[in-house]
């Protein structure tokens, strides 16, 4: 499983181990997907708890891509500051 560390704003995508043509926009969409293939109540339960875990699954990347961002944004705003610190 994922064993990066999100909250460390020097971790570059690849380092989250998500795939190179990753997309977080896909992701979501395909998560969204699967919430609606639930709610039709269509899917047998096995289904079902086959479809949670890939959401959640799905979730757990985005949440690293947003981790891994923020903490770039942090770190950028930060080297802003000091550059303007006179």
């Amino acid at each position: 499983m994922m064993k990066a560390n999100p909250s460390d704003p020097s971790m570059a995508q690849n380092e989250v181990n998500l795939p190179s043509d990753w997309r977080y926009e896909d992701t979501i969409r395909e998560v969204e997907t699967i919430i609606n293939d639930i709610e039709t109540g269509q899917l047998d339960l096995a289904d079902v708890f086959e479809r949670f875990t890939t959401a959640i699954t799905y979730l757990r990347q985005c949440e690293m891509f947003l981790a891994d961002r923020q903490g770039q944004m942090e770190l950028l705003i930060e080297e802003l500051g000091d550059e303007t610190d006179f």
